[in-house]
């Protein structure tokens, strides 16, 4: 869920921050910050967060008919 509302306030995906490492986020008003940060000044960009990893298929659960246009 990139868009949602409820957005945990966190330096890492903050359109005032620039990461510059896993661990640190330069912000333009703060400086050098932990990237787990938060302030008041947070505004959400979606594009810094990564989504989660997609769970692994289970294979075992299809036969061949599953995947037959007949």
């Amino acid at each position: 869920m990139l868009f949602r509302r409820d957005i945990e306030p966190c330096c890492a995906y903050c359109k005032r921050g620039t990461n510059i490492s896993d661990t640190e986020t330069v912000c333009y008003k703060k400086g050098v910050v932990s990237a787990a940060g938060q302030c008041k000044s947070f505004r959400y960009d979606p594009l810094k967060r990564e989504p989660p990893a997609p769970a692994p298929l289970d294979g075992s659960t299809y036969t061949e008919e599953d995947f037959s246009l007949d």
